[in-house]
């Protein structure tokens, strides 16, 4: 079966932004105009086709990244929209690392915030090519050129406007376009209906000036652009629109829209700016992978001829057909019925059906082209960040990155009929969701719950009680901590044991100590030397010490940046096994960390505060009695901006007190950032209050 669209004419991208950045209007109106949708779908009316959750809807905001299709001018283009918060970060992450080009939208009011920065730091290292998209540009305080000098000075992005708002009364009734040097003017308040003009006579100064701007900075990246800038030579839409595409190809320019998705204003140009700009499958980079067999990195062919390769980047449970497994399929092509190889698990496994995701909706196709993005039933060993490929043509794609849970709660079932359903609830939360963890307690008895934040494990939790129907006792939220020890030491662990016949003998050596940066976990390093210790005992020793490291000497936390090396041991002919080389390394890391002078850690955030200037006082003076950290105040309008790091267990429940102490008028985001040392005075009341609750 031969493909509908070319390659050429496949464009895969992502809407990310800070959270009410308009993301999901964004999307809804590019749905609309581009046909897929019949009706205008409402954040606020909890209407929108892409926040299809009954949690995103109540909230009002993005939880999960949902993918849809559509088509514009020929150009097929796949659209995944992303949530804000920074406690779903990790969907951002996942969709960005099989995404072609993204569009970021920003606040016009508020600018680059915090999110913001996050979503173009993870865009930067996935090398995604981006256009930038000015939302709310009828609110009173937005400011356009504002917003595009806060993306150079914040984001250090070489971004230029190839547009400019036009105002009446305060209301955003078109733009200029400075490619084509006309002007676009709506006539409906549905955006539908708009009219090509000459730019306005009394505008023509601020767009020529905006226009040799632009010309300005692609000169800088573009050598033909500035051999006609340079000589005055006129510079048609054409080439302009070719130097762009280039250079935004390249990740060296950001052209930037403008617009009000809200007031349906804007978005057919940045549709063109979608189809024109942003790279198709062919533009981007070959990807590598390694072959399991050899060890050597291939490059994957971006052909349908090609051998068969796909990342799965994202599994949901769903009611009816069990796991979806969405797939980016890298190269080749793949059908119903076919069998792939998990080069990640090495297992042989079988596609029953293919499907093309419209948010939550479901429709079945025949076949996934290269350049595709679908999900795949039928799969039951695959996991988040596997390679499926031809089991002929083996390749390993590299491994998602994900980052590590900063808050954790209890929960319990509250009827022995609930337990069984509980379990395989968080079963099915864990596979869908990489940055949720589940552990057991055996100290205990109770089952413990970690996520990325309070609102993360709030969504989870809501989706437990109503989704898979469970009734359960959830306790208060804790900080993570951990533990690790601050110098190098030297600990030996013997475990001998006789009791007639046989009997058990493991005798290690290990040095132990910090690692020169920190985030490292726990590193294992073998320098035996002279078969002290065979070589079939090592794995282990290995397996004791990272066992050993899930609970601490302080508080019972699980232990982190701690490289530990094999350095010697002995072995009896008879006695020694795994289990006794296994006990004797846990005997070796427990002892080692109680001599290494150990601390507890904990999750300091990266918090930014935005706060009217009467109540700055307050404000600052609050996050002090905090433990805060203030790093940076600046001035945004008659706003202040306030950058602080703060310890995470000073900051539960923040957003009441904050409401409360500025009579509900500031406003804060933060994201997890590093672990940090607890005070010594803090450090005894943890522990202490660890060991009595075990």
């Amino acid at each position: 079966m031969d493909r509908k669209d070319p390659l050429d004419k496949i464009r895969n991208i992502g809407i990310v932004a800070h959270i009410d950045a308009g993301k999901t209007t964004t999307t809804e109106r590019v749905l609309f105009y581009t046909g897929r949708t019949y009706k205008i779908g409402e954040v606020d009316e909890g209407t929108a086709t892409m926040d299809w959750m009954v949690q995103e809807q109540e909230r009002g905001i993005t939880i999960t990244a949902a993918a849809t299709t559509c088509h514009w001018k020929n150009c097929r283009i796949n659209v995944i929209d992303t949530p804000g918060h920074v406690d779903f970060t990790v969907e951002v992450e996942r969709s960005l690392k099989v995404l072609d080009g993204a569009v970021v939208v920003f606040d016009a009011v508020n600018g680059v915030e915090p999110q913001s920065e996050t979503v173009w730091r993870q865009a930067d290292r996935y090398n995604v090519p981006r256009i930038a998209f000015v939302n709310k540009m009828d609110r009173p305080g937005a400011d356009f050129d504002e917003t595009i000098n806060q993306m150079y000075t914040r984001l250090s992005a070489n971004a230029s406007a190839v547009q400019l708002p036009v105002l009446e009364d305060g209301s955003l009734v078109g733009m200029i376009d400075l490619v084509e040097q006309k002007m676009i003017k709506y006539k409906d308040d549905l955006g539908k209906e708009f009219e090509i003009l000459p730019i306005p006579q009394e505008m023509l100064p601020r767009s020529n000036k905006a226009r040799l701007l632009l010309l300005d900075k692609l000169s800088t990246v573009s050598e033909h652009i500035m051999e006609d800038f340079v000589s005055g030579k006129p510079i048609g839409p054409q080439l302009l629109r070719e130097a762009i595409r280039k250079m935004v190809l390249k990740n060296h320019f950001v052209p930037v829209f403008c617009g009000s998705s809200l007031k349906n204003r804007g978005i057919q140009p940045l549709l063109d700016g979608v189809y024109e700009y942003l790279p198709s499958p062919l533009d981007v980079p070959a990807v590598k992978g390694m072959n399991p067999d050899t060890g050597e990195y291939e490059e994957l062919t971006v052909s349908d001829s090609a051998p068969f390769c796909a990342l799965c980047f994202k599994i949901v449970t769903d009611p009816y057909v069990g796991k979806l497994h969405y797939l980016r399929i890298y190269s080749g092509k793949v059908t119903p019925g076919a069998y792939i190889y998990n080069a990640s698990q090495r297992e042989r496994e079988r596609i029953t059906k293919l499907i093309q995701m419209h948010a939550n909706r479901q429709e079945v196709i025949d076949i996934a082209f290269c350049g595709d993005i679908a999900a795949a039933v039928g799969l039951k060993e695959v996991k988040t960040g596997d390679t499926l490929c031809e089991e002929k043509s083996p390749i390993l794609l590299e491994a998602m990155h994900f980052p590590e849970p900063v808050i954790s709660q209890a929960i319990e079932p509250k009827t022995k009929s609930d337990q069984d359903k509980l379990g395989l609830a968080l079963h099915k939360m864990e596979e869908e969701d990489p940055s949720f963890r589940v552990a057991y307690n055996h100290e205990t008895g109770q089952t413990i719950i970690s996520g990325m934040g309070q609102l993360h494990l709030d969504v989870i939790i809501d989706r437990i009680l109503r989704e898979f129907n469970v009734e359960a006792n959830v306790g208060q939220p804790q900080v993570a901590y951990r533990e690790t020890l601050t110098k190098k030491i030297t600990s030996t662990g013997k475990f001998i044991q006789q009791s007639g016949g046989r009997g058990q003998y493991g005798h290690v050596v290990v040095e132990m100590g910090p690692p020169d940066e920190p985030g490292k976990g726990i590193v294992f390093e073998d320098k035996i030397k002279g078969g002290a210790i065979p070589r079939e005992f090592i794995p282990a020793v290995k397996k004791g010490i990272i066992d050993s490291a899930k609970s601490g000497v302080l508080g019972g936390y699980p232990v982190t940046d701690v490289i530990v090396t094999l350095v010697d041991g002995s072995f009896h002919e008879v006695d020694s096994s795994e289990l006794a080389f296994q006990m004797a390394a846990s005997l070796a890391f427990k002892d080692g960390l109680r001599k290494a002078s150990p601390v507890l850690l904990e999750p300091i955030m990266d918090m930014e505060v935005t706060v009217p200037e009467e109540f700055m006082g307050t404000v600052v003076g609050d996050l002090n009695s905090r433990r805060a950290k203030i790093a940076t105040m600046s001035q945004r309008k008659n706003l202040r901006i306030i950058k602080a790091f703060v310890p995470l267990s000073e900051i539960f429940n923040y957003a009441t007190v904050l409401r409360s102490i500025t009579q509900g008028r500031a406003s804060y985001t933060m994201e997890p950032s590093f672990y940090q040392e607890v005070p010594l005075h803090i450090a005894g009341k943890i522990a202490v209050r660890a060991t009595s609750s075990r």
